[in-house]
């Protein structure tokens, strides 16, 4: 749901990475989990800012917030709202099979990840790779039988090797002391 950053203050408030499409709803899906098993209460979440700041439940200064710094904070499923029909989460993606549009098996979704241009898909496979995660590269997703389908772009499968290279990207002679 969501990760500590730094500490915000003096008072134990810290900064917070939010996935949640409510960032400043957050506070709903209390208790909160870490990776560590520890069990965390937000009390208070607002934007100040760019920044969306979080207190918690017993974390009154600076030196308990930096010792968060770092958490992940997680909810059971159950917990979270159930997804629209065309919608779901993105760790429902992970472990499902990608193949192309013609059978091809390409691999296994890795993560899901945005570097800020959109979500990618990663796949593991004999060759890992990036794929846009848009209706038109993943056009059908199947739950049940745990496949996805990639129609991929041109150029997304070339490995880029240079004995693939086209004939018009020779090498130029360059008239230098090996040149015949």
């Amino acid at each position: 749901m969501a990760t500590v950053g730094a500490p915000h203050g003096v008072r134990g408030a810290v900064k917070l990475t939010v996935y949640a499409a409510d960032p400043l709803g957050l506070k709903r899906y209390n208790p909160f989990e870490t990776g560590e098993g520890a069990r965390l209460k937000l009390t208070k979440v607002r934007l100040i800012g760019k920044s969306i700041v979080g207190e918690f439940e017993g974390i009154a200064d600076r030196n308990a917030a930096e010792a968060l710094r770092g958490a992940e904070l997680h909810v059971p499923r159950q917990r979270l709202p159930r997804p629209d029909a065309d919608e779901f989460y993105h760790v429902d993606l992970i472990g499902l099979e990608a193949r192309t549009v013609g059978g091809e098996l390409l691999g296994t979704v890795r993560a899901v990840s945005d570097f800020g241009a959109g979500d990618l898909l990663e796949i593991d496979g004999e060759n890992s790779i990036l794929v846009p995660f848009t209706r038109a590269v993943v056009p059908e997703i199947d739950f049940d039988a745990g496949t996805l389908t990639i129609d991929p772009p041109p150029g997304l499968l070339e490995d880029g090797d240079a004995d693939d290279a086209h004939p018009d990207d020779a090498q130029l002679d360059d008239g230098g002391p090996d040149s015949a």
